[in-house]
């Protein structure tokens, strides 16, 4: 890519139109990937899955895919401003 011009934008993946074992593979890449600071005590991997999928299910969270660095990340679903 030669400009930002040429940059894609991002595009939001819903989570109800993976397949299960897709989502789950998601899910897990991010929390390996990311990390998560759950304080002193230790949480499993199971644990984390499932508290992201948490986020995901009741929309606080949603999947990204950059095509511009060909990846996928869970961010943070912000307010959006009612127009």
């Amino acid at each position: 890519m030669d400009s930002q011009q040429d940059l894609l934008p991002p595009v939001v993946v819903p989570h109800g139109e993976l397949s299960e074992p897709l989502l789950r593979s998601v899910v897990e890449a991010f929390v390996l990937r990311e990390g998560t600071d759950y304080g002193t005590r230790e949480v499993s991997l199971d644990d984390k899955v499932a508290h992201v999928l948490e986020q995901l299910r009741r929309g606080r969270a949603e999947i990204v895919f950059d095509p511009n660095l060909d990846s996928v990340s869970i961010v943070v679903k912000r307010d959006r401003p009612i127009s």
